[in-house]
């Protein structure tokens, strides 16, 4: 398939107002490119959902914060081309600096009461770049859906719950998280793992699987489930944890002393240079 590449609003207008008067129903996955299998799989549950599936790449400086790796991040294009169009995708949108921050841009928005927990407690401003960019991303873009990955949990809920406020007129889809065969969250991030310390991260999940196998066998104390994980990843001391707890799904509080109903369990560590983060769902039976 060939795989349009947009660089310019004009040309993503046309784009959009030629599938619009066809009739056509558009699904974006946004991204920050260094494409993987998790990224892929949403372009190919985006591509069963929708007419054209559309894919922006771009690493968004706003959502770093001093010290992190925003010029680190890696930047992939050509594969990342390559990975789109073998997986259907209609287009590429590859927006530039400037015209997401164009000179004088001062306008950001905001969850104050969520953006400042979890991952946001130790990244301060960075859900305020998240939500930014992707508002403005959905503006240009103008889809009728839009697929994010469960392994950011947060992120996601936050996207959604600002689409829902806002009344940006598109469903936000959150698509579950894609696995190595040996259980580790896929990241683009991963690749920087030194091969001993991408060994040890399996322990992340391997404590978050099992405490969800204690969970569906009747154990609902938060305290006892979370236990589990942190055992699990003692085992490799070079594992720091950041945070490591359990919320409702939906508002992302947290459960309190036990379970009873939706929930997440939620992690966030680091491993050598690179933090890591993950989640289970842990879902009522029935």
């Amino acid at each position: 398939m060939t795989l349009k590449t947009i660089v310019e609003t004009a040309e993503l207008e046309a784009f959009r107002l030629a599938l619009f008067s066809a009739g056509k129903k558009l699904a974006f996955v946004p991204t920050m490119g260094a494409l993987h299998d998790g990224h892929i799989s949403l372009v190919k549950q985006a591509r069963q959902t929708a007419d054209a599936v559309i894919v922006s790449i771009f690493v968004n400086p706003t959502q770093f914060g001093p010290g992190e790796d925003f010029n680190r991040y890696p930047r992939t294009l050509t594969e990342d081309a390559k990975k789109l169009a073998e997986a259907g995708c209609d287009a590429v949108f590859l927006p530039n600096i400037a015209t997401i921050y164009p000179e004088g841009f001062q306008t950001w928005v905001r969850n104050e009461p969520l953006e400042n927990q979890l991952c946001g407690a130790s990244r301060p401003g960075h859900f305020r770049g998240v939500l930014t960019v992707v508002l403005k991303l959905f503006n240009l873009v103008r889809p009728e859906l839009a697929l994010f990955g469960k392994k950011d949990y947060q992120q996601w809920r936050l996207i959604e719950k600002m689409a829902a406020d806002l009344n940006v007129p598109l469903k936000v889809i959150g698509s579950e998280t894609v696995r190595e065969p040996d259980g580790l969250a896929m990241s683009s991030r991963n690749r920087y793992l030194k091969p001993e310390e991408r060994a040890m991260a399996v322990a992340i999940s391997r404590g978050l699987k099992a405490a969800v196998e204690k969970y569906k066998a009747g154990e609902t104390n938060a305290a006892t489930l979370t236990g589990i994980v942190a055992k699990e990843m003692a085992s490799q001391p070079a594992i720091k944890v950041e945070y490591l707890t359990i919320c409702d799904q939906m508002s992302l509080a947290p459960v309190g002393e036990s379970v009873k109903g939706p929930a997440v369990i939620l992690l966030a560590a680091q491993l050598g240079t690179l933090r890591l983060i993950d989640n289970m769902e842990l879902n009522p039976a029935g």
